[in-house]
């Protein structure tokens, strides 16, 4: 066999973070692409409003690219499809509801037209080349979900995609187990299998548990109830809507993003909402509070979202007051704590009676990724040869590689990769010696990896110590200052309040450029370097701040 023909498995995102996922498996010149998922930034990417995965080696490779492949609807594995699909146009396959998430995008983006979706389900089977591809159904937090079988010359390769196992799922969407014992007769080459929760003993509760707690606290509420969960989270959706029916409440959606997949939801048939239930948020005052219930957005803490805008009082249609019970049927993603805990603690100070915490103590929320039972059962039923734990940080993968064993994969059979790490298989001998380039490329606005590591530390500098700028109008003939040196402070210090600092600045400004006119060095560059340099010192040594130094020079 050639090196041309074996097989290759890399992540270009999902591995040693939790979002922005993307998988590649690619045998031959056939190259197949799993989820292009975003993820969103943290407090040190300022300014940044999604990360997405690098995507330089399939621009290099892109006329082998044959599928991009989505396993289900979440932000983490469509995200980034837009900003893909405007560099690399191929052919995308997802289930009914996935599809309908992806054409909202695509919509925003202006897309859908130039784009081919490809509806798939569990049933379908897809020849290419040299490999076809074939799915089973999994059970998730969001309809539709599917895993996926690569049938190459080398072997089965099978991505599980997010699941866990629920045998009383709200939408009667079980996971298909008959089938994948069978793929795992057939023999499984690789294992790729979410980590999410490989530190988490036991089994995943069930989300019916979920829909029995939502009617109880509907029913002990005597004015409105706001429940914030994820939009996406269709199943968690209905069931607010059953506890509302149940009720007699009429139903508000506050957020653009609960509206818009709702719509998508109730379009396709993932949602039965009752005739005359809904209401616009205007209407919200016209009825009493015991006959509203409330489904918003912003159950992660997002700052611009309906949940944290209803707690600051800061919605224009709706309000919470005194007596209100809100309900966060979602737990914080790893990094969101924060935000949400200020939410929460906004909400108590106006008078509201909040339930929240995790699913355990409240009974609102359970999550969609398979506990170390789940994950165990999956490995059982598959009984791959390799094994490599993806879509987790790096704690989440170890513990799932020890799962793995545990079970019965080899030892040394089990891969955690980086970004970009690459495991060759030849002669179903797997082996990881290379790197393709990966990483994260960011979005800004409307600008897509054109903000790299120096802009985000200008931005860091300035965010912690401000800047100074300086002015100094220099004689065209003899060189000889006009007027200035001006000092402008933005952050760094109050003009007023440092007048007598600002003043030795401006002195020290002036020291530097008539030194550097008697040494007859005039290039521009040269003086913006020694104005930057002498004063950069000059401040740490009295301020202990490192503010961004910008020299403006101007000849007149």
């Amino acid at each position: 066999m050639t090196q041309k023909e074996q097989l290759s498995i890399f992540a270009l995102g999902g591995v040693n973070e939790i979002g922005k996922n993307m998988y590649v498996v690619q045998y031959s010149n056939e190259i197949f692409i799993i989820d292009c998922g975003g993820k969103f930034p943290d407090e040190s990417l300022l300014g940044i409003d999604l990360i997405i995965p690098d995507l330089s080696y399939l621009e290099e490779n892109q006329d082998k690219i044959k599928a991009l492949i989505v396993t289900h609807g979440h932000e983490d594995h469509i995200g980034g499809i837009p900003y893909f699909l405007k560099k690399l146009n191929v052919p995308i396959y997802a289930t009914r509801f996935t599809l309908g998430l992806i054409e909202l995008k695509l919509i925003e983006h202006n897309l859908l037209r130039d784009t081919e979706l490809i509806q798939i389900d569990s049933t379908s089977q897809i020849p290419f080349e040299n490999v076809n591809v074939s799915f089973f159904k999994t059970n998730h937090s969001i309809p539709d979900c599917l895993g996926i079988v690569f049938h190459t010359p080398e072997g089965n390769v099978v991505h599980t995609g997010d699941f866990k196992f629920d045998l009383t799922p709200v939408n009667n969407q079980h996971s298909d187990i008959h089938k994948m014992a069978e793929i795992g007769r057939q023999g499984v080459l690789v294992l790729l299998s979410e980590s999410t929760n490989a530190e988490r003993s036991g089994l995943t509760p069930s989300e019916k548990m979920v829909g029995e707690h939502m009617d109880e606290a509907f029913m002990k509420a005597n004015r409105k109830v706001i429940v914030s969960t994820f939009a996406s989270n269709v199943n968690r959706v209905q069931q607010v809507v059953d506890a509302a029916r149940k009720t007699n409440r009429k139903l508000a959606l506050l957020g653009r993003s609960m509206v818009n997949v709702i719509d998508v939801a109730m379009e396709r048939g993932y949602v039965n909402i009752p005739e005359g239930m809904l209401i616009q948020p205007q209407q919200i005052h016209e009825l009493e509070p015991e006959n509203v219930a409330i489904l918003c957005t912003g159950s992660q803490g997002e700052p611009m979202a309906a949940l944290a805008r209803l707690s600051t009082a800061n919605y224009r249609d709706a309000e919470i007051l005194a007596g209100d019970t809100v309900i966060l049927a979602a737990s914080p993603i790893p990094g969101n704590e924060r935000n949400v805990s200020r939410i929460i603690d906004n909400l108590f100070s106006l008078g509201a009676k909040v339930i929240y915490g995790s699913g355990s103590s409240t009974g609102m929320h359970v999550s969609g990724h398979g506990y170390q039972e789940d994950l165990k059962l999956m490995l059982t039923l598959m009984m791959p040869k390799y094994f490599i734990p993806i879509h987790g940080e790096y704690r989440m993968l170890h513990q799932h590689q020890l799962l793995a064993e545990s079970v019965g994969v080899e030892k040394g059979h089990t891969f955690i990769v980086n970004l970009g790490d690459v495991v060759d298989i030849a002669g179903q001998q797997a082996y990881q010696t290379r790197k393709v380039p990966a990483g994260n490329t960011y979005v800004d606005g409307i600008g897509v990896g054109d903000v790299g590591d120096i802009i985000l530390r200008d931005r860091k500098q300035l965010s912690e110590d401000g800047m100074l700028v300086i002015v100094v109008t220099l004689s065209k003939t003899d060189r000889s200052i006009i007027s200035g040196p001006d000092t402008i402070s933005r952050g760094f210090v109050y003009a007023r309040d440092s007048e007598a600092l600002l003043k030795d600045v401006n002195r020290q400004v002036e020291r530097i450029v008539k030194d550097l006119q008697k040494e007859r060095v005039h290039q521009w560059n040269i003086m913006k370097q020694s104005i930057k340099k002498t004063l950069g010192q000059y401040l740490y040594k009295h301020t202990k701040r490192k503010p961004m130094i910008l020299p403006i020079i101007i000849e007149v």
